[in-house]
């Protein structure tokens, strides 16, 4: 178990403000992954605290077209989506843990809410950007 059950009810009381479903992508294999079997544990230990959180499970060799269509090149990899199932470009490649983790459940409740925590200027600049943004972070555990 990767969820204990003090962190559980913790998750679940956040995803108590969740409105609209979100749908977490995962793409992984059961061979040439090391990781990707705990991935999915966590996945799904995360998705059944809250109905309106669904896993869909793609693997990264045999779901060729889905792989293609939301453009994963390595795995464990996890898209988050809307209800309708439209890919709004989240991303994560690893396993989300620590701070990381935090950051996904915060992308959950974006997606869900349709909010976020930026200021108005922020959002103002962001929507003065008139070119295409690949933005990109990269974390190593410490």
């Amino acid at each position: 178990m990767f969820i204990g059950p003090k962190e559980q009810d913790i998750i679940r009381n956040r995803f108590e403000a969740l409105q609209k479903p979100v749908k977490l992508l995962l793409f992984d294999a059961a061979i040439d992954c090391p990781t990707c079997a705990d991935m999915k544990q966590l996945m799904e230990e995360l998705t059944a605290i809250s109905p309106i959180v669904e896993l869909e499970v793609y693997n990264f060799h045999t779901d060729a077209d889905v792989v293609k269509a939301h453009g994963i090149t390595r795995i464990p990899a996890i898209v988050l989506a809307n209800e309708e199932g439209k890919d709004l470009g989240i991303r994560f490649y690893g396993i989300p843990s620590g701070y990381e983790f935090a950051t996904l459940l915060e992308d959950i409740e974006m997606v869900s809410t349709g909010k976020t925590n930026l200021s108005q200027q922020t959002l103002e600049a962001l929507q003065a950007i008139k070119e295409q943004v690949h933005l990109q972070v990269f974390v190593t555990p410490t």
